[in-house]
């Protein structure tokens, strides 16, 4: 299994002997968060280890870091040992909702510790069931395997990088939430609604066709290019309402064939946690 960005059921089911590939079941549900391992227990691709967003992925002690904050380096590299990965050890992400909760955030987290092996499931659970492939409910059998790891932080774009490169008109900011909280209109779970003045506006379904596996890359290339203008993929950041489906925005461009795009990881959970930051309603940038 190669380095890329999105992997099929029939694919993954072909390789699972082979590759001695790591599955990572990362199914959550806003306002659930015991939903993934719920799921994971009534059933799961056979040797799928469950992943937790809130615990695993994100380090919610930390303040003004948004709803989901990245956890350090350290952390995560125990999470990863725990898991039994190694540097170069094929992994596949999945979930239930396109990748965005949060397959997406892990293939990116990898990604910022140098691993280009990881892939998501596209369609996600739902695909492998359509396709009838073979379900478990057993425990994995996982052998730890201690790892160090260190995050590039040129990948990950903080406060001040974000408001200079507004302020120079450096980089397009491309916000994933759906168009009323964008807006404004709604804001069911931050502070205050609205949006980082400058950003643009991309939800993330619309990197999916009806059947939850991802969009043609052209068709992902001719929607985002026509988004950002005249910005290059590698001047995009993205942003969302705690940095986890900003990551299916990044993988959308990375399928399209659009690289080097960064996530502001934060986002508007973390912005509107100063407030003497600015905030935006409507539908312009």
């Amino acid at each position: 299994m190669s380095a890329g960005t999105l992997i099929s059921a029939e694919h993954l089911a072909a390789r699972i002997p082979a590759d001695n590939v790591l599955i990572l079941d990362c199914r959550w549900e806003l306002g659930d968060p015991d939903s993934g391992r719920r799921a994971h227990e009534q059933g799961h691709i056979p040797g799928a280890i469950h992943v937790n967003l809130d615990t695993e992925l994100s380090d919610l002690s930390r303040q003004g870091m948004g709803r989901h904050p990245l956890p350090s380096a350290t952390d995560f590299a125990n999470v990863l040992s725990k898991w039994g990965w190694q540097p170069g050890r094929h992994v596949v992400a999945y979930d239930n909702a396109g990748g965005a909760l949060a397959a997406a955030r892990l293939w990116w987290m990898l990604r910022l510790v140098g691993s280009d092996v990881c892939r998501v499931l596209d369609g996600g659970y739902s695909a492998w069931q359509r396709s009838g492939l073979p379900v478990a409910t057993d425990i994995a059998d996982i052998t730890p395997r201690r790892v160090s790891v260190v995050f590039d932080e040129d990948k990950v774009v903080g406060y001040d990088a974000l408001q200079r490169g507004l302020a120079d008109a450096s980089i397009c900011l491309v916000d994933a939430r759906g168009g009323p909280r964008y807006r404004g209109e709604t804001e069911p779970l931050d502070r205050l609604p609205g949006h980082v003045p400058g950003a643009v506006n991309r939800p993330f379904a619309d990197n999916l066709d009806d059947d939850g596996c991802f969009r043609s890359p052209d068709r992902l290339a001719r929607e985002f290019l026509a988004l950002i203008g005249t910005h290059p993929a590698e001047s995009v950041v993205h942003m969302c309402g705690s940095g986890v489906t900003a990551c299916h925005n990044l993988l959308a461009m990375e399928h399209a064939g659009l690289h080097g795009s960064r996530v502001f990881a934060p986002s508007w959970s973390g912005w509107i946690s100063d407030p003497a930051r600015p905030v935006r309603t409507g539908a312009e940038p």
